[in-house]
């Protein structure tokens, strides 16, 4: 990361003028009792003594997410119920093959009329805010029943990622990039838009992972100052996970979607991609993120808050 990066000020300066994207947050951080301003980075760190029960959903709410949840099928609730105890759930065949095509000629359509682009080599980023068909697939209303019920309190859609092929990323938690108070608030839905292969490079995960300590800037050396970002690399973060890894030796599981599985994933449940063995091969996909309504979201690595609205 460059100097020019490093410099809070500099971040501090831009969430000035995103007023309304960051308002949310005010009350709160006045709740909590943070001496924060809207636009002030923000970390894990600030949250050492912080109350998390002051954001637990009162009984009604769980009483009524529990009850839409017992209306789902048989089927569905019981590829959930082990979720709590391995960090992630796979649906079998969620989404029908014809609303997975509906989402490819989606795609195809916003890449080929210049609506959507592929930043990062190979994402295209918060395609809901262009597309109401992504935007439903993400909204569906048993599969935020589903998510609701899992995190114990409602959720909302607040990313999407689309892949055409496979990601090659090393092992991470989504924690440190979409980071909560309180921990945890954030869960993440992935969608095989074709079937894939160990040629394609699919994902991979460790089951229980998610219940590891997090993962977080102190943890790996990255703790700055006042006015910069700590010194460490996000491939510094990397190695740190894979340090974990290889000390507990944990083992890592390998997903082989079907075209229109769906698999749920924990805040911080370790994944990543596999590495793509054909170069010509695609592994078209989408993965959603969301989160609980009443937390603080923010970046952890450049401790900027995160713009929900």
């Amino acid at each position: 990361m460059s100097l020019f990066r490093k410099s809070k000020f500099l971040y501090e300066l831009y969430n000035f003028f995103q007023y309304n994207k960051l308002k949310r947050n005010i009350p709160l951080y006045k709740e909590l009792g943070l001496k924060k301003k809207y636009y002030s980075s923000i970390s894990d760190r600030d949250f050492k003594d912080s109350d998390s029960s002051l954001f637990k959903p009162n009984q009604q709410e769980v009483d009524s997410i529990n009850a839409e949840f017992e209306k789902l099928p048989q089927l569905v609730k019981e590829q959930v119920s082990s979720f709590s105890d391995n960090g992630y759930a796979i649906i079998k065949s969620f989404f029908s093959e014809a609303q997975v095509d509906e989402i490819n000629y989606e795609v195809d359509r916003m890449l080929k009329s210049g609506e959507a682009s592929f930043r990062y080599q190979n994402k295209i980023m918060f395609a809901i805010h262009k597309s109401d068909l992504i935007k439903n697939m993400g909204a569906d209303k048993d599969l935020l029943t589903v998510l609701n019920h899992l995190q114990k309190e409602n959720t909302t859609l607040f990313q999407s990622i689309n892949f055409k092929t496979g990601s090659n990323q090393r092992t991470h938690s989504d924690a440190i990039h979409m980071s909560t108070f309180p921990r945890g608030k954030m869960i993440a839905v992935w969608v095989a838009l074709e079937d894939m292969s160990i040629e394609n490079g699919p994902l991979h995960y460790y089951p229980g992972s998610h219940r590891l300590p997090y993962v977080m800037n102190e943890d790996f050396g990255n703790v700055g100052d006042r006015f910069w970002l700590g010194p460490k690399d996000y491939s510094d973060y990397e190695d740190k996970i894979q340090e974990i890894i290889d000390d507990r030796g944990l083992e890592k599981e390998v997903f082989i979607a079907s075209k229109g599985d769906v698999l749920i994933w924990h805040a911080n449940i370790l994944h990543g991609g596999e590495r793509v063995i054909d170069p010509e091969s695609t592994r078209k996909s989408v993965v959603f993120h969301y989160y609980a309504d009443k937390c603080i979201a923010f970046h952890e690595i450049t401790e900027r808050p995160t713009f929900r609205e």
